[in-house]
């Protein structure tokens, strides 16, 4: 999965009503391997931007692709990563958070189509 689609599947996970007060700005740097985006939050919408730093971050999230990976697969959570040095949160990491808390969980199996 590239990081453009992980972020897009982050985006649809936004519960538009609990956020739509919220306004955040996120700096995602992947190093080398994965480049760096900004995350935005605002209006109840996430949107990323390739190849883009914002200067008034409220956090900067500084890991490896490896580590990403590892994530995205539910090999490790993103506290055990940050616990272990593998993920580095700098400024406001209770924005973070509460862009999380921001987000639904959806059942795996669930209707596509209902009558």
């Amino acid at each position: 999965m590239t990081p453009e689609m992980f972020f897009d599947y982050l985006a649809v996970h936004i519960n538009s009503q609990k956020a739509g007060d919220a306004k955040s700005v996120f700096n995602i740097d992947l190093g080398n391997d994965g480049g760096k985006y900004k995350l935005e939050l605002e209006n109840g919408v996430q949107n990323h931007t390739a190849n883009a730093e914002a200067k008034d971050a409220d956090a900067t999230i500084t890991l490896n692709r490896d580590t990403l990976n590892k994530i995205i697969l539910k090999e490790v959570t993103l506290k055990h990563a940050q616990e272990s040095g593998d993920v580095k949160i700098t400024g406001d990491g209770a924005r973070l958070d509460a862009m999380l808390d921001y987000m639904d969980k959806f059942e795996f199996w669930f209707n596509i189509v209902t009558l």
